[in-house]
């Protein structure tokens, strides 16, 4: 198993790009099961999500061409059957349930799996889909669904949820009639899917408001289309310049994507300034302390709580951190304290006591963003930190060490 070795005390300075965001492919790539002949989607990151979700799709009869720019063709599906295998790796593969019900009229999706940070029930994408006519009952750990052809119907989630939003919306834009989702999830995501849906035909509207309307039509076309710049790993890298006392250019991102981050990260005592292309994030020479309660969009995300814990460690004073999205997303708590951070839980929120300066230790990835979080912490640590579980790492950032290592960072990957 790969192990990421860091020597903390350099500060970043420099430029970085960032890759199209991982949580806006998935569906995007999964649209492609909508349509027949040959989509063409730009600025696709490399990851190993990525990875699965084109798997999974192959099974189906999905073909694909390229990588940066994907050419997807799902003019010739054969199976409807997510597996187990695929699916336990990822929870976006729940994705496919709706589009495959609306074309084909049948799906077998396995529960899906991913990081355990959170329950994530899918009831609310079933319930969804019920309401729009299918049939679903669980059998032997696999959702089975079918339906003739779904209908238009109102219906409103009872928590803001992306995927949620994203599969019923996909399902939807087949159906016979007008859908309206209410307390729909405003992430930016969403209105990339709402948009490259819209460019294959379909007639949606209020995508980045808590009510969507889509107008079914009968049939789809393939589309062109990009995919938005990463705002959790513009935010990473955003984080690790105040972590550090650098300065970097953060480039190819959307700053009107990152505005809550950015207010939290000024109240730091950070500098953040739009330059061409992009945001200048300068760290100071002491890290204020603030508090923070994760919220969906345009709420300050939960994907950037454990990387903002991890700054606010070194902060001058307390900092309470509310997570109010996973139940679960305090697993790195731990690992910090490993390396000296002054952390107490207390229910769903974390008090933080800003410490004088972080120790290079031995730990160990929980999930995604937890990876992200101690790799911050082992840049700014006296001494080295060997981070093991890389894999979760690779799952959202692509090539992380080495965009670090152009920054200045002292960080290598060692190869199991």
């Amino acid at each position: 198993m790969d192990k990421i070795i860091l020597q903390g005390g350099q500060r970043l300075r420099g430029e970085v790009a960032i890759s199209g965001a991982k949580n806006a492919a998935l569906p995007i790539i999964v649209s492609s099961l909508l349509t027949g002949g040959w989509n063409t989607f730009h600025n696709i990151p490399d990851l190993v999500d990525i990875r699965t979700i084109k798997r999974l799709l192959v099974d189906f009869g999905v073909e694909f061409e390229g990588k940066e720019t994907l050419r997807v063709n799902a003019g010739n599906i054969k199976s409807c059957v997510a597996p187990y295998d695929l699916v336990k790796t990822m929870r976006a593969s729940i994705l496919v349930l709706g589009p495959l019900v609306a074309r084909m009229g049948r799906a077998r999706v396995s529960l899906p799996g991913g990081c355990a940070i959170g329950a994530r029930p899918v009831n609310l994408h079933v319930k969804a889909l019920q309401d729009l006519g299918a049939e679903i009952e669980l059998k032997d750990g696999y959702l089975e669904a079918k339906a003739s052809r779904l209908k238009g119907a109102t219906i409103y989630f009872d928590l803001s949820t992306v995927t949620g939003t994203e599969n019923i919306m996909m399902a939807a834009v087949l159906a016979r009639g007008t859908t309206v989702l209410e307390n729909a999830a405003r992430e930016p995501e969403v209105v990339n899917l709402a948009d490259v849906l819209n460019g294959m035909g379909a007639k949606i509207s209020g995508a980045g408001t808590d009510v969507i309307t889509i107008e079914g039509v009968d049939s789809l076309h393939p589309v062109e289309a990009s995919v938005i710049p990463d705002r959790i790993e513009a935010g990473t890298f955003m984080i690790a310049a105040g972590m550090t006392g650098g300065d970097v250019k953060i480039l190819s991102c959307n700053p009107g994507h990152l505005d809550a981050l950015t207010a939290k990260l000024r109240e730091t005592g950070m500098e953040i300034s739009l330059i061409e292309g992009g945001i200048r994030a300068a760290g100071s020479e002491r890290i204020g302390s603030v508090d923070v309660k994760t919220l969906p969009y345009p709420g300050f995300a939960t994907d950037l709580q454990a990387q903002m814990m991890t700054l606010l460690a070194l902060g001058n004073g307390l900092s309470v951190i509310t997570e109010t999205v996973f139940e679960n997303r305090f697993m790195h708590v731990g690992e910090l304290i490993r390396m000296g951070a002054d952390i107490v839980l207390q229910g769903n929120s974390a008090i933080v006591k800003g410490v004088k300066k972080l120790r290079g230790a031995p730990v160990m990835a929980t999930d995604l963003r937890a990876s992200a979080s101690l790799i911050i912490a082992g840049l700014a640590a006296k001494g080295k930190t060997e981070l093991s579980r890389v894999y979760h790492i690779d799952r959202g950032y692509q090539q992380i060490e080495k965009k670090l290592s152009a920054l200045g960072a002292d960080i290598t990957r060692v190869k199991a």
